[in-house]
């Protein structure tokens, strides 16, 4: 029973589809007009829609450009996307609309171009009069009514229009051929009445005896009246317009009433494009080019031409009014056959529903039963889900319970630490270099225990098991009391540190033993990412009108990016900067502490230019619950622990950077660190530097700079960084030929294997995880150096490039083959030197310095030299040449330069070389 109602159904469907679908048009047409605020291209519009009555099945899409060419290339384009069968396009300018025309014709969709030309025959038929022949029969109808002699005003369109060009192209052959008549003076009206009107009323007072004006429409023809009438009411001067169109405030009508002496005719073409189109789209015939035809309008047909066209729009009005009586009849047809369509299927449906109805009660009673047992398997998995809910409660309180004590355990060891390096550091005896390490370690210690600090407090909100305890305090005593704990680092790094109030005392309600971690935390933040002799502002406001008052803390420091701002208060969210990264706990749990006294903090930053927190807190204690609320609490006052936890990242060891002055040591080999941690990378430095030449960048930016060029020997790069990582420059640096040959150290706090895996993929030669030993760091450094020094060896064995099978990388390779190529191929040139090699292969004199000697342990100059001397070697074995001559095959310009260079490298005469080995040869015959 189902399907049949379902058949039933799909005929009513079709039923009302089928009529609708006779509705649909059987053309499109698009019409893009390049300008319709004028009258001539409304009525070229009209004379279209008159046409397209007559074939209702014909659909017109109209778009104006209004005079932009822009605009009507993408209203062009939009039109082709809605898929018209026939494009008619009247194009602003020629040459910006000629790409899309012709896209269209290729793309098989006919085009009729109408009124203007495009840049291309690629159109399907042109529509449009001949502005030419218009200009020239008004030069000749003008010549005839001043019986060959007079003046003329001549008022053109705008200026480089194709219009007014050809127009006054035409009248200027017309008026030759009378030499009694000429022009006496020409002006641009710009098609426009009032320009027109402003432009004649200049000059007429200079022209008084003209005796006809020609204007190239009739819209500047009655501007020309006007200014005539208003400077010469007396005048008798003829004015003459080109349109001619139909209407009440048109040429037709001024030549009527006698505005107008004459217009020429000037046809829009709307109703012979629409024709055209209809045969093109009918596969009819058709003119490719349908140059319409002009007349002369004066007073002698003025009225017929009226009549005509009254007549036009009469039976044009009657044309609408029995269109709209069959769209009506048409509709009352449709509803009909919808209804009867419903009426057959309503009875059907009536007889068939009462089947569905018992079927659809006994599949309801099957269905209930299921329900049923579906309930109750529902009421035992929600049961169950309560058990695991209360498991899963208690197992995250005991792994709080277990991270809150762990956190705590972690405070003792720290205490003991920072507590022993206190009186280490009392310890007179101390060397500068190990009061150094101790602060390094003092440091650390003190940020380790902020950050424990911090996550703890963190948890506690995040599990709701901190609560406030809020008393009234004058907030302006309270910041002053912690800006002044930053007062010596603001002292030593001459940054200026003011707090701004109008307000002498600002009483709100807040717990000074939460909001002190905020505004400790935001004045570090502040200081840390602002440069020596930089600048941080506290303002401090009231808005009573807004019940709350505004804390802000501004620096001039770095800045932060669009996105690190977005991200500013996410949990462990670290921004990149040039600085040390923060743990992305502090802004967080600053935020949670500024919402549990119901505020608000926010930040405005800009790259560069400085970052700003704005607080805002409640005035009064509405907001506050009693249980909340202590009275009587003291004068605030940080102590010292918590001004040294925020100020120990800020400060430096105190111990001056002066050396004793030892002898320069020139060490063999250079290594190259790249590490954004301040203390790491001087850590690493100091440790280097008793070995080798060290170089250091904070950033990979800077590495990469420094790598390319100095050309260590080593690199040392953290993966971690701002911008790029390790890996990303590792990848660069092994894939760019100035830098592949050089082995690099990876160093990383993320220990996992794929992470490794990672960097070893990348083309790390060594991977090394935080925490290590320095040892293990120094003799994995100097194995990457033993084995680079053993394919040194290798390739200034005696054995030809080609023969050697592995190398430290293929660019090493390919850069080996290439310098060896070029050395090889030019011998014999003895004038070759390191600039034609440089220019060769691509790279500067240095690094190709740098590169030879980073793997071949000897300069260019060498090596050309005993490819030479090996060349000659061969020669003397295996050819019988002079020494003259062999001198010369090897490139060098002197026989006895060459003895010399020869005696030196295999410790006999060239000479000598040749009899010893000629003897043995006979011997062993």
């Amino acid at each position: 029973m189902l399907p049949l109602v379902i058949c039933l159904s799909t005929v009513l469907i079709q039923g009302c589809t089928t009529s609708s679908k006779n509705d649909e048009p059987e053309y499109t047409i698009g019409f893009s007009q390049c300008i319709g605020s004028d009258e001539w291209r409304r009525t070229m519009l009209d004379e279209m829609k008159r046409e397209l009555s007559f074939y209702p099945g014909v659909k017109l899409l109209y778009e104006d450009a209004e005079g932009n060419s822009k605009k009507q290339i993408g209203q062009v384009k939009e039109m082709l996307r809605k898929k018209i069968d026939l494009l008619i396009i009247s194009p602003n300018e020629a040459r910006p609309l000629t790409p899309v025309v012709e896209e269209a014709f290729n793309r098989g969709i006919p085009v009729i171009i109408i009124d203007r030309k495009i840049s291309s025959n690629l159109y399907t038929s042109y529509v449009g009069g001949n502005n030419f022949e218009i200009g020239r029969i008004a030069a000749e109808y003008i010549a005839g009514k001043l019986n060959g002699k007079g003046k003329i005003l001549e008022v053109m369109g705008l200026p480089g229009s194709s219009p007014a060009i050809e127009r006054q192209r035409g009248f200027n052959e017309g008026i030759s051929k009378y030499p009694g008549v000429h022009i006496a003076k020409q002006v641009y009206g710009n098609w426009l009445k009032r320009e027109a009107e402003k432009e004649v009323a200049k000059v007429i007072s200079a022209y008084q005896d003209i005796d006809v004006v020609f204007a190239h429409n009739d819209q500047m023809a009655l501007g020309s009246y006007q200014a005539l009438k208003r400077s010469l009411p007396a005048s008798k001067i003829k004015i003459v317009g080109v349109d001619a169109l139909p209407g009440a405030s048109n040429g037709l009508r001024y030549v009527s009433d006698g505005i107008l002496y004459a217009s020429m005719l000037y046809p829009t073409g709307g109703k012979e494009a629409i024709r055209t189109a209809l045969a093109i789209l009918n596969h009819m015939p058709f003119d490719k080019e349908n140059i319409l035809k002009t007349l002369v309008v004066d007073s002698s047909n003025v009225q017929l031409m009226k009549l005509q066209s009254d007549k036009i729009n009469s039976q044009q009005i009657d044309i609408e009014r029995q269109q709209e009586m069959l769209e009506e009849q048409r509709k009352i047809y449709h509803n009909q056959q919808i209804f009867l369509n419903i009426l057959v299927v309503s009875l059907v449906l009536a007889i068939v529903f009462g089947g569905v109805a018992f079927y659809a009660l006994n599949e309801n009673w099957k269905n209930n039963k299921a329900l049923e047992i579906k309930n109750e398997e529902i009421i035992k998995q929600q049961q169950q889900l309560i058990e695991m809910s209360a498991k899963a409660k208690a197992a995250s309180e005991a792994k709080f319970n277990f991270f809150t004590n762990i956190s705590h355990e972690f405070r003792t060891p720290l205490t003991l630490i920072m507590t022993s390096l206190e009186d280490l550091f009392s310890d007179s005896r101390m060397t500068a270099g190990t009061r150094k390490h101790l602060y390094m370690i003092s440091k650390n210690a003190s940020r380790l225990l902020k950050l424990i600090n911090q996550l703890v407090d963190f948890r506690k909100i995040e599990y709701d098991k901190m609560s406030i305890s809020v008393s009234e305090n004058n907030i302006i005593s309270f910041i002053s009391e912690i800006m002044s704990s930053f007062k010596e680092v603001a002292h030593k790094r001459n940054i200026d540190i003011r707090l701004v109030s109008r307000d002498k005392e600002l009483n709100i309600w807040f717990d000074v033993n939460m909001l002190d971690k905020v505004i400790f935390n935001l004045l570090s933040n502040a200081f840390k990412f602002t440069n020596d002799n930089g600048r941080v502002l506290i303002t401090i406001s009231s808005k009573p009108e807004e019940g709350i008052a505004e804390i802000v803390i501004e620096d001039n420091g770095i800045g932060m990016s669009e996105e690190a701002v977005s991200h500013a208060f996410d949990l462990f969210y670290q921004g990149d900067t040039d600085r040390s990264k923060g743990s992305g706990i502090g802004l967080s749990l600053s935020r949670e502490i500024v919402i549990l006294h119901k505020g608000t903090v926010t930040v405005n930053s800009t790259k560069g230019k400085g970052t700003a927190f704005k607080i805002t807190l409640p005035l009064g204690d509405n907001h506050i619950g009693q249980k909340e609320k202590i009275y009587g609490a003291g004068q605030y006052m940080p102590d010292e622990d918590t001004i040294r936890l925020y100020t120990a990242e800020l400060k430096d060891s105190g111990l001056s950077d002066h050396h004793e002055e030892t002898a320069i040591v020139t060490k063999e080999h250079s290594v190259l660190i790249i590490e954004d941690n301040d203390d790491m990378r001087q850590f690493l430095q100091e440790k280097l530097s008793e070995h080798y030449e060290v170089y250091t960048a904070a950033n990979s930016t800077e590495g990469l700079h420094e790598a390319f060029e100095k050309i260590p020997d080593l690199i040392i790069s953290d993966v971690v960084m701002p911008g790029q990582s390790g890996t990303q420059l590792t990848q660069i640096l092994k894939n760019d030929i100035r830098a592949s040959h050089i082995p690099i150290i990876l160093l990383s706090a993320r220990a996992n294997p794929e992470q490794q895996l990672e960097g070893i993929k990348a083309l790390a030669d060594t991977y090394i995880t935080k925490p290590f030993k320095i040892q293990f760091l120094l003799e994995a450094i100097r194995n990457l150096l033993n084995n680079r020094q053993l394919l040194r060896s290798r390739y200034t064995s005696e054995l030809p490039v080609d023969a050697r099978t592995s190398t430290s990388g293929k660019l090493d390779k390919k850069f080996l083959t290439v310098f060896s190529g070029i050395v090889e191929s030019n011998i014999s040139n003895e004038n070759l030197n390191v600039e034609d090699i440089c220019k060769s292969i691509g790279i500067s004199r240095v690094q190709l310095y740098r590169k030879v000697k980073a793997l071949l342990g000897c300069s260019v100059s060498e090596y050309i030299i005993n490819k030479r001397l090996k060349k000659a070697k061969y020669l003397l074995l295996n050819e019988d040449l002079s020494i003259a001559e062999i001198t010369y095959k090897v490139g060098i310009s002197s026989p006895t330069y060459f003895s010399t260079l020869f005696k030196a490298k295999y410790g006999c005469t060239p000479s000598e070389f040749k009899r010893k080995n000629v003897a043995e040869k006979l011997i062993h015959s």
